[in-house]
């Protein structure tokens, strides 16, 4: 842990704010006002599974249906007359009437909280060690919001409920918790829209460059992805920044997906900027 320090820290600082990497983050980034910046970077996170070019062109395709001024339309959004909007969109197993539920999710949390980051927040004790109780909450109570005005009498499987992960289930939560990190943390990459969390209560974003990685670095010995391991990373990761321990998700992911690391290939640390730190 010496010496990975800083070298996570040197990691950071050469991925900061590095545009030349694809993510969704830039697409938020296109919008100034907080609300706008809430709403568009909840539907990114929503679509942030699959390939990464596919990803990029799904939350184009949703913010073309919303126009300008994305949180204005949710506001305004009545599934009878707006629904149908979405139809021709379709990411993966999702369809353009999931995204039109989101959509309807989001206006009526908007509706009863004044913004999503308050509606999170009502589910947050004060004295959280990290946010596995509010995500429990959110997503919950989000669930239990009315879903019929879009989808009728039809029930279906994942729907809407696929972007609305819950810790109980075993599962990382990667995409809310990828949302959170980009509301709560504030740098050249993470907007640091809310206030109402802090970033030493953040899970990591658990996917797969994030635990090749946390496993060649140690950051974790446990074998199965899920809720357990995440927090397992975080606490590592706690341990070297206590207070804002997620820091280092984005360049951590980034390293992974630029195959730089070296984790069970026959190259293993020769290309890897953490060499010495890591055991591949």
């Amino acid at each position: 842990m010496t010496l990975l320090r800083p070298a996570l820290e040197a990691l950071y600082v050469s991925y900061n704010a590095d545009r030349r990497v694809a993510d969704p983050i830039w697409i938020v980034h296109r919008y100034e006002r907080p609300d706008d910046r809430e709403v568009v970077a909840f539907i990114a996170a929503a679509l942030a599974f699959g390939r990464v070019q596919s990803v990029l062109n799904s939350i184009d395709g949703m913010l073309q249906v919303m126009g300008p001024a994305p949180a204005a339309f949710v506001r305004g959004f009545d599934p009878a007359r707006d629904r149908r909007k979405f139809d021709h969109l379709v990411h993966r197993w999702t369809k353009g009437v999931d995204m039109a539920a989101l959509v309807w999710v989001m206006h009526q949390m908007i509706r009863e909280s004044e913004s999503i980051e308050e509606f999170f927040a009502e589910g947050l004790p004060p004295d959280a060690v990290d946010v596995s109780e509010g995500l429990q909450s959110f997503s919950t109570r989000a669930l239990a919001l009315d879903r019929k005005a879009v989808y009728g009498h039809a029930k279906p499987k994942p729907g809407v409920a696929y972007f609305l992960s819950r810790p109980s289930s075993g599962g990382a939560c990667k995409r809310l918790n990828l949302f959170l990190r980009w509301m709560v943390r504030r740098d050249q990459v993470d907007l640091g829209v809310w206030t109402r969390v802090r970033p030493g209560q953040l899970i990591v974003p658990l996917d797969t460059h994030v635990i090749r990685v946390g496993q060649c670095l140690r950051l974790t010995r446990l074998k199965s992805p899920g809720w357990r391991m995440a927090a397992d990373i975080t606490k590592s990761l706690r341990a070297l920044d206590p207070i804002d321990p997620v820091k280092f998700d984005f360049s951590i992911c980034h390293l992974g997906m630029m195959n730089a690391c070296g984790f069970g290939k026959k190259q293993r640390d020769s290309q890897c900027p953490l060499k010495g730190c890591c055991r591949p």
